[in-house]
C-alpha cells in the first residue's frame, strides 16, 4: 500500500487530503513542520508536563521530537510511515524508528512521558483497542500527554450525520475510518478515535490510568489531556 503520508512529508508541499469512509474529504493545513511558536496554545502549555525520557508516538516530520530535544529531553520517535521516519531523521531526530504504536513493548525501554500531540490519542483507534494498549503501556510509562478533539464541538451537518451513522453501527460518535491521499497516492484505511474528555475518562476506567488535567482553550474543540 502506498505511503501517501510519507511522500507528502518528503515533498514538504501538501496539501494533506484526508478521506473519511463516507466520502467526506478534508484538505487541512500541513502543520507537521511547524515551529513551536505556531503550535496550538494548548500544546505549548502542555510542554511543561513532558519530562525525562520521551516516546513521541506518530513522530511525523519530528516537530514535537525536535522541540523536546532542544529542551534537553531524550526522545524516541516512532511512526508506521517509512517516509515520515526518513524526514524526521533527516531533520535531526536522533532516535526515530519504523514501529507501529501497537508494537510498543518493553524492548523499546521505559519512558517517563509518552507524547501524542496533534490529535494522536486517535491512534488508539477504538475503545477496546485503547483499553488493551493502555493496560500494556501502564508499566512502561509514568505519564501520557495526549491531544484529542471533542467530536461534539461542531455544528457541521456532515460531521453530525457521520456521528449519528456511527451510533447506529454501534461505534463511538468520534470513531473515524480514514485514509490519506496525496497526488496519485492513496494510503490504507485506518481507524482514528476522537473523544470528549468525559469519553476519554470512561475509556480509562480499569486501565490504571486517570486524567490528571485537561488543557483546553475556550471556543476550541482541541485539547490536551495529562494522563497518569
Amino acid at each position: 500500500m502506498a505511503d501517501a503520508f510519507g511522500q507528502m512529508l518528503l515533498d514538504g508541499t501538501g496539501p494533506e487530503i484526508i478521506e473519511r469512509d463516507d466520502g467526506f474529504l478534508d484538505a487541512g493545513k500541513m502543520a507537521y513542520f511547524a515551529p513551536v511558536a505556531l503550535w496550538p496554545a494548548v500544546e505549548r502549555r502542555a510542554l511543561r508536563w513532558v519530562r525525562g525520557r520521551v516516546l513521541d508516538v506518530g513522530v511525523g516530520a519530528g516537530r514535537a521530537a525536535l522541540e523536546l530535544q532542544r529542551r534537553g529531553r531524550s526522545v524516541v520517535g516512532i511512526d508506521v510511515s517509512s517516509g515520515a521516519v526518513e524526514v524526521a531523521r533527516g531533520r535531526g531526530v536522533r532516535d526515530v524508528r519504523l514501529l507501529a504504536f501497537e508494537e510498543v513493548d518493553d524492548s523499546v525501554g521505559r519512558f517517563d512521558t509518552i507524547v501524542m500531540f496533534g490529535n494522536n490519542f486517535g491512534l488508539f483507534g477504538s475503545p477496546s483497542k485503547a483499553r488493551r494498549l493502555l493496560r500494556r503501556l501502564r508499566p512502561l510509562a509514568d505519564r501520557i500527554v495526549a491531544g484529542s478533539n471533542d467530536p461534539y464541538a461542531t455544528e457541521d451537518p456532515a460531521h453530525l450525520a457521520y456521528q449519528e451513522h456511527n451510533r447506529k453501527r454501534g461505534r463511538m460518535p468520534g470513531q473515524l475510518r480514514l485514509r490519506v491521499r496525496y497526488r496519485d497516492l492513496i494510503g490504507p484505511w485506518f481507524d482514528y478515535l476522537i473523544v470528549s474528555p468525559d469519553e476519554m475518562a470512561s475509556i480509562l476506567e480499569d486501565t490504571q490510568w486517570r486524567i490528571r488535567r485537561v488543557i483546553q482553550e475556550s471556543g476550541s474543540g482541541y485539547y490536551v489531556a495529562i494522563l497518569e
